[in-house]
């Protein structure tokens, strides 16, 4: 079969949907079929300009091509007659962002047209799809809220999980994946301001801007925590990334209400590690259980010190809550034989 998977492409940002993607194709041609990745430029700034991407993907035809496998939008509005969505997540600044405040569209008539259109254009190709699947509890309800619909869990594999094999237990709390505003690493440097002398952090990962990554080093630099805090604020080989994690004493990851478990979760549970996250961050609280695989906290500098002291107060504590997020992760039974085959339904 010729599987054709849809996704969109920021200039310059890769993150776990670029993944993703990329893992999808390798094991739909290791499952013996023929697969490409069209990556669709996507900018969501102008807002005012979304309206015409939309329009550029729903003008694609496929031809040569038997399924299509559709991720995100407006990559999902692709035409053809059998296109599966694994939904990553909408455009959320017209539903649940635009609700709470943070949506980038115009505050008069034309945003609310924009919103508008989105919603209609999104309906129409869910009533279209042959199949739609989600990444996690925290999409599927979102899109049952919004737009009516129903859906399937479909929870991505971790790939390559034999980078994450635990090895010791460090002096620090590890911090990956992409830099900006809404992972919130900035929040944590802030905790250390609270938390004993004991505690450090590594961030790394790759910053979505400039002003991302300088506000992490302003922020180190004014609290005076270059002996506690590095930053390696870069896009790091598979190696090194998975060096910092299966080292560390426990794993942080923020997210404001992200969608998915987040892949810098999924291979901290299987490489042991203790987790901590935030109360408002969404998808990952499916893995991370307060005192059974790591620490919730309030979204606050304080209260996230409490949590990085108490890595460290117990070290026996802390490796069973890692254990046990190994053990909450493989109980999922999530295998990329059975997701192929699963898409291709």
């Amino acid at each position: 079969m010729k599987v054709l998977i849809v996704n969109n492409m920021a200039p310059f940002v890769w993150g776990g949907a670029e993944e993703l993607a990329v893992n999808l194709q390798k094991n739909l041609i290791i499952a013996g079929h023929q697969s490409e990745v069209l990556r669709i430029p996507f900018q969501w700034e102008p807002a005012t300009r979304i309206p015409q991407q939309m329009l550029m993907v729903r003008a694609f035809e496929m031809w040569n091509v038997d399924h299509v496998i559709a991720l995100k939008f407006p990559a999902f509005y692709i035409r053809h007659p059998s296109k599966t969505l694994w939904l990553l997540h909408q455009y959320r600044q017209a539903y649940d962002l635009y609700d709470a405040g943070q949506t980038n569209l115009p505050p008069n008539q034309l945003g609310e047209d924009i919103r508008t259109l989105i919603r209609n254009a999104d309906n129409e190709t869910f009533t279209e799809s042959k199949r739609i699947f989600t990444n996690s509890e925290v999409t599927r309800e979102r899109l049952r809220k919004y737009n009516g619909f129903d859906a399937t869990v479909l929870l991505p594999p971790i790939n390559d999980p034999e980078f994450f094999v635990g090895k010791t237990t460090g002096d620090y709390i590890f911090a990956g994946g992409r830099i900006n505003s809404m992972k919130r690493q900035n929040m944590l440097i802030e905790a250390l301001r609270y938390a004993g002398p004991r505690v450090k952090l590594i961030i790394a990962g790759p910053a979505d801007s400039i002003a991302d990554g300088e506000q992490l080093k302003e922020t180190v630099a004014r609290l005076n925590l270059q002996d506690r805090v590095k930053l390696d604020i870069r896009f790091l080989p598979r190696e090194t990334y998975a060096e910092y994690l299966t080292n560390a004493a426990a794993v942080a990851y923020l997210p404001f209400d992200e969608d998915s478990l987040g892949y810098v979760a999924m291979e901290a549970a299987t490489a042991g590690k203790a987790l901590i996250t935030t109360s408002d961050s969404g998808g990952i609280l499916g893995l991370v259980k307060h005192r059974e695989t790591g620490w919730v906290a309030e979204p606050s500098p304080e209260a996230l010190a409490d949590a990085m002291n108490a890595v460290f107060v117990d070290s026996g504590l802390t490796r069973g809550y890692g254990a046990s997020a190994r053990a909450l992760w493989h109980s999922f039974n999530i295998d990329w034989p059975t997701t192929v085959e699963t898409l291709l339904r």
